[in-house]
């Protein structure tokens, strides 16, 4: 149906290699068991209390909010006012900015939410920037029904999950104030300009 792989280059040796078959929908729906299954396999160069694992080389500044199950992996920049909770596993070299929001989602290699963002139920690839105020959303608020539908081919499909928020390949640009609705499958490479607002479902076939 998608593969995640397709997506983001490095989902095949990363430590979310084993789950590389799910939808990414199905990986966000697991994703407090399966940051909590890696982060029993973690060594001495993390710092461990609970259920979270902050890598030794990471800076966290005072003021930040930190939740488990979470992991965040070598070299990250965590601002004071950043929140990051539900369930996340942060690859390296990842920066959140002041006031930026990450819940439930798995964030790859060199990714930043520069300030005043959120990001909900997403799995993000390797070098996706952030712009500030952009959003990612992921609850279908204006529908009585809920459930995510993504578009594969031209057609919307049902996920079976009323919280879902985007797929965000490789190196992709999201421009400040931007807003993805639920359900958004973007390539590598994908830019959503400056007060955009990019929605699977009002794409016409």
């Amino acid at each position: 149906m998608i593969r995640i792989g397709d997506f983001i280059e490095s989902m095949d040796t990363s430590a979310l290699s084993r789950w590389a078959s799910l939808t990414p929908w199905d990986m966000i729906t697991r994703a407090p068991e399966i940051v909590r299954e890696i982060l029993m396999t973690l060594g001495d160069d993390y710092e461990i209390r609970g259920d979270i694992a902050v890598h030794k080389t990471a800076v966290v500044e005072q003021g930040a909010v930190l939740k488990g199950p979470l992991i965040v992996e070598p070299h990250c920049f965590i601002a004071s006012g950043a929140y990051l909770r539900g369930g996340c596993w942060v690859g390296e070299r990842c920066i959140f900015g002041p006031g930026a929001e990450l819940k439930t989602s798995f964030v790859f290699d060199g990714s930043k939410l520069a300030h005043f963002n959120f990001v909900g139920d997403s799995v993000l690839g390797a070098g996706v920037n952030l712009e500030a105020g952009s959003i990612v959303c992921n609850y279908r608020n204006e529908r009585d029904d809920k459930e995510v539908r993504v578009r594969i081919d031209g057609r919307l499909r049902a996920t079976g999950c009323d919280k879902f928020g985007a797929l965000i390949g490789d190196r992709s640009r999201i421009g400040a104030n931007a807003v993805l609705a639920p359900g958004a499958l973007l390539a590598k490479a994908s830019i959503i300009r400056r007060g955009e607002v990019f929605d699977a479902e009002a794409v016409k076939a």
